[in-house]
């Protein structure tokens, strides 16, 4: 019967969401928590020389400075390691095993450097070290090199060589696949480890899969108190460990985690929180790294299906783990030239609005307040009534202008209704329909406020697209700006709250937006507006 070794890493995994700095006093605690509560194996941090010492830290430039955190603490039973990422520390500063505080190291590696890696992990060895070969991303190995590894893991004898899933992509028979070729290759006194990652939410399902399919040989499983980690995090240790006593016989402390989370983890959660996000997804998903995930979302024209599909674009032989800005850029230019023209829809939109004057209606108080001026300017002039994320209900919009997906939702029912069936709508391209079709998209991009806290403005994107249909005259209400010390809208689910004199700046950058866009475009206020007063007189 295999040896099941419950590792916990949350002091070095862990530590990627809060720099490591978990403070002295809580490094002590956290660690006194997992020898007490019976795990096995504890990890307390990185070994990196590029970093100096920092008594709140767990990451150190060398092993005599673990010493100078821990040394404090009665060593007890569990194995105590560290770990080094391949090429961040050199050698001289690994003391010998026999004058350090910690057992063991585990070197974590990408596979192009397994070569280097392994011969690096053999010198730990002569030192002393209990010594983990960490096979990062090892969804990025195929046969031949699963085959490789285990030769040079046979050559060195670490104590254990495990499969790191870095990016979340692996499901359960995935696993058992690259668990399969390393138990069948490598050498029997070695361990077989695993460390997850929740970018998929399997993380824990995983980890049991792992446990319950070694039989034979000794294993080791990791996790971290509340699953904190790196990028969506890890499989919670406190799930695993409970799981092993209810199904293994394991006696493991679980009131000792739980603690250990209440006084040390928890309020970094609420300050830092981990957990399964979209974004993890999405690069899990489409098997490729998070950056590419990061530099698609900055830009703003997309919604999450496109992002999602131009993911999918990324070719397999471009190795999609390692990213490359290049590749990043080439897509995101292709789309622009392909698929984001929006040349057609702004002429079209020109066509429609063509010798007609365009009324711009917000959900500003003053459509309610002052209605007999806009009822008065309608009867007169019969505009064009272009509103804004929302149908109005005293006065008929011809056309809604869309640029939030949570506004547009709340409109669905509306749109479908048979009063307003026949308004059409223009889009920025950030967002998607459902069963309608928008009749205009326009690319979202260009029509942002970079240099502002709030960079999508909905009015002054739609004067920016406006102008860009060459209309040259519009009028508003219910355009009232910004106040924190009174409503903003009518529908207070629509109320933004500003701290104090954000509101005013608004106002102020809105104004001067507006005074430049009058060279080309007559802008006029039909009900009261801040917009329209002096700085002073708000």
């Amino acid at each position: 019967m295999s040896e099941i070794s419950l590792l916990d890493c949350t002091l070095r995994d862990g530590g990627y969401i809060n720099d490591w700095e978990f403070g002295h006093n809580n490094l002590l605690s956290i660690y006194e928590r997992l020898v007490a509560s019976g795990v096995e194996i504890v990890e307390v941090g990185f070994i990196d020389d590029r970093r100096p010492f920092d008594i709140n830290r767990s990451i150190f430039p060398d092993t005599a400075s673990i010493k100078k955190i821990y040394g404090s603490i009665q060593k007890k039973a569990p194995m105590t390691i560290a770990m080094i990422d391949y090429g961040t520390c050199d050698i001289k500063n690994i003391q010998p095993c026999s004058d350090s505080w910690i057992d063991g190291i585990r070197v974590i590696f990408k596979k192009h450097l397994m070569n280097e890696a392994m011969a690096y992990c053999a010198q730990l060895k002569a030192l002393g070290y209990k010594v983990f070969s960490q096979l990062v991303s090892i969804t990025s190995y195929d046969d031949q090199d699963l085959l490789k590894i285990a030769r040079l893991v046979n050559e060195v004898e670490p104590y254990a060589v495990s499969m790191v899933d870095t990016y979340g992509l692996l499901t359960p028979n995935d696993l058992l696949r690259y668990y399969e070729s390393l138990d069948k290759n490598v050498k029997q006194n070695v361990c077989i480890g695993f460390h997850a990652h929740n970018n998929m939410q399997l993380a824990y399902a995983n980890a049991l899969t792992f446990i319950q399919k070694s039989v034979k040989r000794n294993v080791v499983v990791d996790g971290t108190l509340h699953g904190m980690g790196k990028s969506a995090g890890n499989d919670p240790i406190e799930l695993v460990a409970n799981y092993m006593n209810e199904k293994l016989g394991k006696s493991y402390d679980i009131d000792q985690m739980l603690e250990a989370i209440e006084e040390s983890v928890i309020d970094i959660y609420h300050k830092y929180p981990w957990d399964y996000k979209t974004f993890f997804y999405l690069s899990a998903k489409n098997k490729c790294h998070p950056n590419y995930v990061s530099y698609l979302q900055d830009k703003s024209n997309l919604s999450v299906s496109d992002l999602d599909k131009l993911l999918s674009k990324i070719k397999p032989d471009d190795n999609k783990l390692l990213y490359k800005k290049e590749i990043a850029g080439d897509l995101y230019n292709n789309y622009k030239t392909n698929v984001c023209d929006d040349s057609k829809a702004l002429a079209d939109l020109s066509d429609y609005l063509k010798n007609r004057e365009v009324l711009i209606i917000g959900p500003g108080k003053n459509i309610e307040l002052q209605r007999d001026r806009v009822s008065a300017f309608v009867s007169e002039k019969n505009p064009i009534r272009v509103s804004i994320n929302y149908f109005p209900s005293k006065v008929k919009a011809d056309l809604v202008f869309v640029t939030n997906g949570r506004r547009f939702l709340e409109m669905t029912e509306t749109i479908l209704d048979g009063e307003n069936k026949n308004v059409k709508l223009l889009a920025t391209s950030n967002i998607t329909a459902k069963s309608q079709k928008f009749d205009f998209v326009v690319n979202r991009e260009p029509l942002l406020e970079r240099n502002e806290n709030i960079i999508d403005n909905s009015f002054l994107m739609l004067l920016k697209v406006l102008k860009n249909a060459n209309v040259k005259e519009v009028f508003c209400a219910g355009l009232d700006g910004y106040s924190d010390r009174e409503d903003n809208y009518f529908n207070p689910k629509m109320e933004y709250s500003f701290v104090k004199n954000e509101a005013k700046k608004m106002n102020r950058h809105i104004r001067n937006v507006l005074q430049e866009m009058e060279k080309d475009m007559k802008i006029n206020f039909i009900t009261y507006s801040h917009y329209q007063v002096n700085e002073e007189m708000e």
